[in-house]
């Protein structure tokens, strides 16, 4: 899968986009899971800000 996405965004229209990978807490077993998204440029600080 990673292959995939490294190719996706070498891409000339992929150029706006960045991969995010954020860090958040289950709240079932509090364990700490990583979610992982393509989000365009400009709303990277946004994404990372919501919980």
């Amino acid at each position: 899968m990673a292959k995939k996405v490294v190719a996706t965004l070498k891409k000339a229209d992929g150029k706006g986009v960045a991969r995010v990978i954020k860090m958040v807490k289950s709240p079932k077993t509090g364990a700490y899971l990583f979610k992982e998204e393509i989000v365009d440029k400009e709303k990277v600080q946004d994404y990372l800000k919501e919980k």
